[in-house]
């Protein structure tokens, strides 16, 4: 784990845009001694999670300490004691230091690299706002194109919509398998888009790319995927890790994308809601701006994001107090992350075996999330009655959990389980995520594995689901 260095900070501090130094940031009391945290602290702060409930999909919003959300509490009191003070003299220097932290962790070259803004969907407005500027200004030709992946976030499948088809950009989706057994797999997809785009005579303006999918959940070689748009002349790429720091390791200036995003309060400890976005110094370094415009504008993104308008920052000032709790932990981060790869494995695989259903990819291929195939007795036939499962297991079990549902092809072959039934010919997956706490999720995922082995007809019958695959 690489630690903020305090010369590197004082020369970032130097930088006209950066602002002077006025060290006004909440103090805390020193840790005594240098054990690891143990578990009943581990339990401790989490007690505000509501009891009774199984959240195995810490994928979507995340979990936040107590420790961090007492200090965001201390940030927004300091604000709140005076107000104008906060503004002149603390907050840019606050979130500097989160910015200097975040450098650090994924291996930038420049502070100024960093900016700090809410979301992943905030960080694809600004990449995706920037090249519809250059359709709408006749910069880029109507028959240049965006290239994504087909299970893109559907925020961005949005914001491509809102600002690339609309000035006249084209799509090119590529179609991943599933359920997928190899980085090749996706390689090979992957440069089959492309080439379609070439036969169509569409110069390929920008490639966003998923470092990890969320639905269905899968690690994507971005390093790999990156190279081959160089090598193809893709002007811009843009990594959507929404799900990536706290994961797995990231390595901006080795994964060589233009653009790279991803969200602090998902696998980070942060609260909601704050990401980082990096944009490599590079031609396009001055064309990307914050979505809301302020009085900043036209100073830097990362010095427009540090203020769009009077709100709550306290989230992006507590970074390097989430760094400290993973710190208290074996490992730090990378311990963190090896934990949860092995417990939500273990998880998966119990499932898979209970239900005598598969993987959705092998466990190489996945982080902090599984995908786990649910039993066809199930009957589950439309993404509502996915819908309908997952609303059942909150209300009836206390178990929340994301459930994909996607159909076959046409002609495609569905995913067989031990009755030899394909799955009401769909794909359809339970996408299980792991955070620290082995003993209580597996406890979960074991209890959920007995409910569904004792009670698929009960369940089948309480939805209303008609016998489509027997």
């Amino acid at each position: 784990m690489q630690h903020l260095s305090l010369t590197l900070l004082k020369m970032d501090n130097e930088h006209p845009q950066n602002g002077a130094v006025h060290d006004h940031h909440p103090t805390k009391k020193p840790r005594l001694g240098s054990q690891f945290i143990t578990f009943p602290e581990i339990l401790e702060e989490f007690s505000h999670h509501q009891p009774g409930v199984a959240r195995i999909n810490n994928g979507s919003f995340g979990s936040c300490p107590g420790s961090v959300l007492a200090e965001q509490r201390q940030w927004q009191l300091e604000y709140l004691k005076q107000p104008d003070d906060f503004y002149f003299n603390t907050l840019r220097p606050g979130i500097l230091r989160s910015r200097a932290v975040i450098k650090d962790l994924v291996n930038a070259d420049d502070v100024d690299e960093i900016s700090i803004v809410d979301n992943a969907t905030t960080a694809a407005a600004i990449v995706l706002q920037q090249i519809g500027r250059s359709f709408a200004s006749g910069k880029f030709n109507r028959s240049d194109a965006v290239v994504m992946l087909h299970c893109a976030f559907q925020a961005v499948k949005k914001s491509i919509q809102a600002y690339v088809t609309r000035a006249g950009g084209c799509v090119i989706e590529v179609q991943l398998p599933f359920p997928v057994n190899s980085d090749e797999e996706i390689i090979t997809e992957f440069k089959k888009a492309l080439g379609r785009g070439k036969l169509e005579g569409k110069r390929i303006r920008l490639a966003i790319i998923d470092h990890i999918t969320s639905m269905p959940c899968v690690v994507v070689p971005v390093r790999e995927l990156v190279r081959i748009c160089r090598e193809e002349g893709v002007e811009q790429v843009f990594v959507d890790a929404a799900h990536a720091i706290g994961s797995i390791k990231i390595d901006v200036k080795e994964i060589g994308a233009d653009f790279y995003v991803s969200n602090l309060h998902k696998w980070f400890f942060c609260p909601p809601s704050v990401a980082f976005l990096y944009c490599k110094k590079s031609k396009w370094f001055s064309d990307v701006h914050h979505p809301v415009v302020s009085h900043e504008y036209g100073n830097g993104l990362p010095i427009e994001s540090s203020w769009i308008g009077t709100r709550d920052y306290s989230s992006q000032l507590v970074v390097p107090s989430a760094l400290e709790f993973v710190n208290r932990f074996e490992g730090g981060i990378d311990g963190i992350m090896k934990k949860n790869h092995e417990v939500v494995v273990k998880m998966g695989k119990m499932l898979a075996e209970s239900w005598g259903t598969l993987l959705g990819s092998p466990p190489e291929m996945c982080v902090g999330m599984i995908m786990v195939g649910l039993p066809s007795r199930l009957s589950v036939a439309s993404e509502d009655d996915a819908l309908r499962l997952r609303s059942h297991l909150r209300d009836c079990y206390g178990v929340e959990v994301p459930i994909y549902f996607q159909p076959t092809k046409d002609g495609g072959k569905g995913v067989k389980d031990e009755d030899g039934y394909i799955t009401a010919s769909t794909i359809l997956v339970m996408i299980i995520s792991s955070l620290g706490m082995p003993l209580t999720g597996l406890l979960s995922v074991s209890r959920l594995a007995k409910r569904f082995l004792q009670s698929e007809e009960l369940v089948r019958d309480e939805f209303g689901f008609e016998n489509k695959v027997r």
